[in-house]
This record gives structure tokens, C-alpha cells and sequence, in this order.
């Protein structure tokens, strides 16, 4: 990546304006909106995500609940079970669900496909912890881990002010024309995938995010969190998917995120519900349903496999992981293989 970041272009000129936005999307790979959501809405999310993670041992209680000062000694990352688990009680809020379907981006969706929405069921938040860089999502293509058809499109929103050093999204504009999905490796990081920044070309941009702000982009945009670097804030953001009726969806985007990691079912979620109107929202839809394809994972793994036993520790960290979560699966057991001979031979 360019180690000097641009400014997105921002495209609120042209919020009412579906021809404009269809163009600029497919130009650029991206729309990016200031205060595109209510503020106050956001901020009221926030207070109650934060308030579930301080139960977890996440935030600590001696610092204002709204600055999400994190307790660094509980630091995890989305492939540690620890991390599913705690993300899971917060998962189970009805409003964290309710803002995938808020009319503030829905509506901007309607704009780029020209027709009807279907918000994705799988929700997702990213809870990033300071200082943890090895971890930072790299440099991807969401088309390889939510799949489905290409006209599938991600809002990433920060849940509170998001200045770079706290780590929001870059992405590098234009890079979804090739209309391909590109070879993807193993790493670290949400997703495990990331590609080779060294063909790509052109000039990254990002932002200093203000509560409100949405970035939208295509499954093919390529980009990248950038590492939080503060001393002790928790980055908060939704990141979710949407895309038109009519086009096929995968399978996995119909079930709780991390729920291969952590158990978690729908019927946990709804529990304590107010409302219903979202509960199997999807279910009552005429959908073209797809299964998952693996290939993804499944080629990043083996690299990892490889890596591993070659002595790289952030592969072996991966292995790790795969075991804690579940050492019964064939993955666990060559994992577990692949360290043993490691040790073996350090010994």
C-alpha cells in the first residue's frame, strides 16, 4: 500500500441522484457518505454494545462508557474462541440487528441496484483491540468469503468517531474492474485471506471517520483495515452486506457470524426480543440459496499447513486457533500434526 493515503471522494452531491451514483460506483468501486446515518442513533448504539462488553471484561469500568476504553490484558481477535464468545453476548442485541435494515443506506442500495434490497442475515461488527497489528484485517475481496453473485455490495459504518490511528477501512479505487476474484493467500487477520499488494496499482484512500459516516462497496473493491494503533481504544464499526432480489445468495450469509467458531443459533439471538418483524425475516423471501464454496479457505489453510511447519509463527498462530476452536475437526488434527512434527524438531 502507498504509505501516503488520499481522501475518498465524497458523494453526498449526489445522494439523490441514482444515475450519478450508479456511475460513480462502477468508476470508482466505492461511494463514501459523511453523517450518512443519524448521529444520535449511532451513539445509542454504541452505548449499548459497549455496555455488553464491559459485562465481558472487554471495557473498563473506570473510564466513561462512551470513550470504549478497552482492558488490553483482554486482548483477542476474531480467530481466537474467546473472541466469538464475547462478540456473541453483544450479537444478541435487537438493535444491532435493527441497523443492518436502517432506511439511511438501505435506501442508497435501492439507488445502485435500481431495485428492491435484501439486507444480508448475517449481521456483523468488527471489535478491534489496540495495538494488535499482526491482526489487522489485510488487503481482500469480500466476494471470497460471502460469495453468492458479485452485485453484492458492503456498507462499513464506524460506531463512534474513527480517526485513522484507531484503524478504519481504506480501499483502492477502481480495483474491482478486472471483474475477477483474484488469488487470494493465506494470513492473519478477519477472513484469513488476503491478496499481493505488490500488483496492485494506484493510490489507497481512507478517512478520518466521524460518527455517521458509511462507506459502500462492490464484493471486488479491494481493501483493507488499517492497523488501531492507539494505546487503549476499542474500534466499533458495522459491516454489513446487501444486495437486489432476484440474485443468488450464499448459504453461510443466512447464518449468525462466528457461529463455526462460538455456537450460536438464531433461536439464542431472538431471545428477550421486543419485536418479531426481523426474526426469519429472510424466510418468507423466494430466494436462490448457493452453497458455500471452500476453496477459499480451504487453499489458505493448506498454505498455512506449509507455513507452519516451515517455521512461520503467525501460521502456526492460525493452527492454534483452529485446534482451541475445534479440536475434532480434520483441519484441528492436521494442525495439530503439522505443530507436533514442529516441535519435534525443535527439540
Amino acid at each position: 500500500m502507498a504509505t501516503e493515503l488520499k481522501e475518498f471522494r465524497t458523494s453526498n452531491d449526489a445522494i439523490d441522484d441514482a444515475e450519478e451514483l450508479r456511475s460513480r460506483i462502477r468508476e470508482d468501486g466505492y461511494l463514501f457518505f459523511r453523517r450518512l446515518h443519524d448521529p444520535e442513533m449511532l451513539r445509542a448504539l454504541r452505548l449499548e454494545i459497549l455496555a455488553v462488553l464491559r459485562d465481558q471484561g472487554w471495557i473498563r469500568r473506570d473510564a466513561e462508557l462512551i470513550d470504549g476504553v478497552a482492558d488490553v490484558s483482554r486482548r483477542c481477535a476474531e480467530g481466537d474462541i474467546e473472541y466469538a464468545e464475547g462478540y456473541h453476548h453483544a450479537y444478541r442485541l435487537e438493535s444491532f440487528h435493527r441497523s443492518g435494515h436502517w432506511p439511511s443506506v438501505v435506501n442508497v442500495i435501492e439507488k445502485i441496484v435500481g431495485g428492491a434490497v435484501l439486507p444480508h442475515p448475517m449481521k456483523i461488527a468488527r471489535l478491534w483491540f489496540p495495538k494488535f497489528i499482526q491482526d489487522t484485517t489485510p488487503v481482500h475481496q469480500d466476494f471470497v468469503h460471502f460469495q453468492g453473485s458479485y452485485d453484492t455490495y458492503t456498507c462499513w459504518s464506524p460506531v463512534g468517531d474513527c480517526p485513522i490511528a484507531l484503524g478504519g477501512l481504506a480501499v483502492l479505487p477502481g480495483s474491482h474492474k478486472r471483474n475477477t476474484v483474484l488469488d487470494h493467500h493465506f494470513s492473519l487477520g478477519a477472513g484469513s485471506l488476503t491478496v499481493d499488494t505488490d500488483e496492485q496499482e494506484g493510490d489507497w484512500v481512507t478517512t478520518d471517520y466521524e460518527m455517521g459516516d458509511a462507506l459502500i462497496f462492490h464484493s471486488l473493491t479491494l481493501h483493507q483495515a488499517l492497523p488501531n494503533v492507539t494505546e487503549d481504544r476499542l474500534r466499533v464499526s458495522l459491516d454489513n452486506r446487501y444486495q437486489a432480489f432476484g440474485i443468488p445468495i450464499a448459504e453461510q450469509m443466512l447464518t449468525p457470524h462466528l457461529s463455526t467458531h462460538s455456537p450460536l443459533t438464531w433461536e439464542q439471538i431472538y431471545q428477550g426480543w421486543e419485536s418479531t418483524d426481523l426474526q426469519y425475516y429472510w424466510k418468507k423471501l423466494d430466494l436462490e440459496i448457493v452453497p458455500q464454496d471452500t476453496s477459499y479457505s480451504e487453499k489458505g489453510f493448506a498454505e498455512a499447513l506449509v507455513l507452519a511447519g516451515e517455521g512461520d509463527e503467525r501460521a502456526a498462530l492460525h493452527l492454534r486457533r483452529a485446534i482451541q476452536r475445534d479440536p475434532d475437526s480434520d483441519q484441528a488434527k492436521a494442525a495439530d500434526k503439522v505443530l507436533q512434527g514442529l516441535a519435534e524438531s525443535r527439540s
